[in-house]
């Protein structure tokens, strides 16, 4: 009975963890998606300082976190979103209206995707 009750414990206790995860991840990708989505306003009305502000301040919410997300997540996702953060910074900086708005598309896409990746659905487990 004894192993019993421990093996639903460790059962129990690790679906909470991956949930609290999968939530956390949802709700952190949402942030800097909102972040990188007003950058795309700000962008399109020509206020590059603006939309440098807030490509910025998601990239140090990601940074923050890098830990985290390295132990986590697979490198090759948080690689490619670090790189879409530098790409998407340079694009800023050279006021390129056209491929900025592309490659803010490809890390929103990115950063979505991860968030769907963590999620806890039957289509991840299979």
């Amino acid at each position: 009975m004894k192993r019993i009750i421990i093996a639903s414990s460790i059962l129990i206790l690790t679906f909470l963890v991956t949930w609290g995860h999968s939530f956390y991840i949802s709700a952190f990708t949402d942030e800097l998606t909102a972040l990188l989505e007003t950058a795309e306003t700000q962008a399109e009305n020509e206020n590059w300082t603006a939309a440098q502000d807030s490509t910025q301040a998601a990239r140090e919410k990601w940074e923050s976190r890098e830990i985290y997300l390295h132990i986590l997540l697979r490198h090759s996702e948080t690689d490619n979103v670090y790189t879409g953060f530098r790409e998407v910074s340079e694009f800023i900086q050279c006021q390129e209206g056209g491929e900025y708005s592309a490659a803010n598309a490809r890390l929103i896409a990115e950063l979505e995707l991860l968030s769907e990746a963590e999620q806890l659905t039957l289509k991840n487990i299979l």
